[in-house]
């Protein structure tokens, strides 16, 4: 009898060893970590599990802390991420370290999955997604939107929402110089015209605009917008230009309204102002937000934008955004490569930019409840990616600082929100 509670008291001891010694499992999210990407989907994973983590900012490059179990560790292993497993002890130290005033770090509890929509077309494009690549790679589930979901109000089963690389100003992306004759050009535009008459409107634009204000409603209501590419100043052009007639003949069958840069109404925009839009269809742009490729001066070795370094505890959002190994990231260009920083709007939050060519890359704002994030370029690792290339095998990329931006805001709607002081 003395013997059996000597054994079991000696497994009560090894079960409480294992809870004071092995309670936390930290991701670190530094130059040691090997798996950076998959590293955002294992945290999704765990808050699909119904469990919390904590993202603890500017501690070893923006980790990841969770409580231990065997389940969560083995789900490390077989994604492959860098974890090391911790005390209850030494995670409350690290907590400690955070919370000390004259330190830049901070802690922010996430506390729910976002629920992900992408709005893509439904035919094939002849080019990829980054955002689409890099949710596949971490295994973060998502579902696909079009014009015809946003139109019937489905974007409020969603939390945060990303910008396919569209042109929302019915100008089919300004292709249609080089690829009108195309077969994707012309299923593209036989796509858009058919979702425009079933919806009850005559042109293209009038049926990317009024996507475009749904949207903002989506934002306004509280919304997780994020944008890349084309999708970001051709959205803002769409606001700006609500009933003015900005296309040519070769678009919509009718010349664009001569007056039309004098109509403009940049109140309504959420990121840029003062701009000068292009009517030109045979030039390869929307507006002078884009930084113009033919002046811009730069090879591709020297191409980088440096990330700004937020309060973590005073401007926890954009701190959140932030989060790298590395402040320095390799620009890569797109239809829309950088942001002319004279067209930004002052209230705008520039988190990315080159100073020295006034571009701005990575920027953020608040519109009503929500806030909107726009990413200027591509594929981060991709520098110059052309229509018709296959696309990027993140594989190769596990640790893309670039992509890792991306993923920063995928999981900015599980923040706890008293803590997003901004």
């Amino acid at each position: 009898m003395k013997m059996r509670f000597l054994l079991l008291s000696v497994l009560m001891g090894f079960s409480s060893f294992g809870k004071l010694f092995a309670a936390q499992i930290l991701v670190p999210m530094d130059e040691s970590q090997k798996a950076h990407l998959k590293a955002y989907g294992l945290t999704y994973w765990v808050l699909a599990k119904g469990a919390e983590a904590q993202w603890l900012l500017n501690y070893r490059g923006g980790s990841f802390m969770f409580s231990h179990s065997t389940e969560a560790e083995n789900e490390c292993k077989i994604r492959g991420v860098g974890y090391e497993v911790i005390t209850e002890a030494n995670a409350n130290a690290i907590l400690a370290t955070i919370s000390n005033p004259d330190v830049n770090m901070e802690a922010v509890k996430l506390l729910k999955v976002p629920r992900i929509a992408v709005y893509s077309p439904k035919s094939k494009q002849p080019w990829d997604d980054a955002v689409t690549l890099v949710l596949t790679h971490a295994e973060i589930p998502y579902d696909v939107v079009f014009d015809d979901e946003v139109l019937q109000g489905k974007l409020l089963q969603y939390d945060w929402l990303h910008l396919h690389h569209e042109d929302f100003t019915g100008q089919y992306g300004k292709f249609w110089a080089g690829f009108s004759q195309a077969g994707w050009y012309r299923e593209q535009v036989a796509e858009a015209e058919a979702i425009a008459a079933r919806n009850g409107y005559s042109t293209v634009q009038q049926l990317k605009g009024a996507v475009a204000r749904m949207i903002r409603d989506f934002t306004m209501g509280g919304g997780f917008l994020f944008a890349m590419c084309s999708a970001t100043d051709t959205y803002d052009i769409a606001l700006a230009a609500e009933g003015v007639d900005i296309c040519q003949d070769v678009f919509d069958g009718s010349p664009a309204d001569p007056a039309a840069q004098q109509k403009l109404d940049f109140n309504k925009c959420f990121a840029f102002q003062n701009f000068q839009i292009e009517l030109n269809p045979y030039v390869y742009e929307h507006s002078s937000i884009d930084v113009n490729p033919l002046t811009r001066r730069i090879s591709e070795e020297q191409d980088l934008f440096t990330l700004f370094d937020y309060s973590a505890k005073w401007d926890v959002v954009p701190a959140m955004l932030c989060q790298n190994h590395t402040r320095t990231v390799k620009g890569f260009m797109g239809q829309t490569t950088a942001f002319n920083k004279q067209y930004v709007k002052s209230n705008v939050t520039v988190m990315g930019e080159n100073a020295s060519l006034g571009e701005a890359r990575y920027i953020h704002g608040e519109y009503g409840k929500g806030t909107w994030t726009f990413y200027g370029g591509h594929d981060p690792e991709d520098y110059q990616h052309h229509v018709g290339e296959p696309p990027t095998d993140l594989a190769l990329h596990p640790s893309s600082p670039g992509y890792r931006l991306i993923l920063n805001n995928i999981l900015f709607p599980s923040a706890k929100k008293k803590k997003l002081k901004t």
